[in-house]
């Protein structure tokens, strides 16, 4: 599957006019700003769901929204990707198996979404609270824990390899980390949901085993993102903000290990039914 190349520079930052006001004077400027665009996802020519979302690595996006939502089962089931330009956005075309369309015609989510929208068109409560798979605990025998510094370490690495939000200000990132904490992939998004489903399809097309590593996002754990995790497999989540009750509910549930406010040395680990975690001093200290 051919991927489309993409002008940074050009297509997720834009130079923007602007006026720097301090307490003593006030003076143009040029900014680099975020830009955001319209992506409509279209299975077997049918129409699914408009995502607000920063215009890079859509075939990521594409891939990991349909595996996070549950469109389809595996990537196995992906027959292709195309993504045309549009006046004001882009059009992403994908190939799926005939069932899966009735599937979307039964669901009714043909609506567009904010920006990372995490229940993009649920129509119910029970479409907003899907149910969602137990992650595979590692095998006692063979199991590789993760530590509080490979944690700890992951989230230092990710400022310097946000080099949207770096120009901008303006997005969020989610990260692959192996077992030790060594960052191996990044993804950024204006909405934060959009750059966890652009790891998550970027780890599906490069046959990532999500039992070998962990996640890392710079933003908060709500529900959906557990969601997400848990859909694609990934056994540990690691926030630098806080979760929510729910999603906190939803990990236990899962076997998801979630840990939150992973700020400076320190993390708050809200569940780990799964025991992924070390239990040694590594975690007093």
């Amino acid at each position: 599957m051919a991927r489309r190349e993409f002008d940074v520079t050009t297509e997720v930052q834009r130079a923007a006019a602007a006026v720097r006001v301090d307490e003593n004077s006030a003076s143009a400027v040029v900014e680099q700003i975020a830009e955001e665009a319209p992506i409509a996802l279209v299975y077997n020519g049918v129409p699914h769901v408009v995502i607000m979302a920063s215009p890079a690595y859509l075939e990521d996006l594409a891939l990991g929204f349909s595996l996070s939502e549950a469109v389809i089962g595996s990537i196995a089931e992906l027959g292709g990707i195309e993504i045309v330009p549009e006046q004001t956005g882009y059009s992403v075309y994908l190939s799926v198996p005939p069932h899966r369309v009735e599937m979307i015609a039964q669901r009714r989510r043909n609506m567009t979404a904010r920006t990372g929208c995490g229940v993009c068109g649920a129509e119910t409560i029970e479409q907003a609270m899907r149910d969602v798979p137990v992650v595979a605990t590692p095998k006692v025998g063979g199991a590789q824990f993760v530590t509080r510094r490979a944690i700890v370490d992951a989230m230092k690495q990710l400022p310097a390899l946000q080099s949207l939000n770096a120009a901008t200000g303006a997005t969020h990132a989610a990260a692959w980390a192996n077992l030790d904490g060594g960052l191996q992939l990044v993804r950024e998004d204006v909405g934060r949901h959009n750059a966890l489903d652009k790891l998550i399809g970027a780890l599906a097309a490069g046959g990532v085993d999500t039992a070998q590593g962990f996640a890392v996002i710079t933003s908060r754990a709500s529900y959906e993102m557990v969601q997400k995790a848990a859909m694609a497999g990934i056994g540990l989540l690691a926030a630098v903000s806080a979760p929510t009750a729910l999603a906190v509910r939803i990990a236990r549930g899962a076997r998801v290990t979630l840990a939150g406010f992973v700020r400076g040395e320190r993390c708050m680990v809200y569940a780990d039914e799964a025991h992924r975690l070390t239990q040694s001093e590594d975690w007093k200290t």
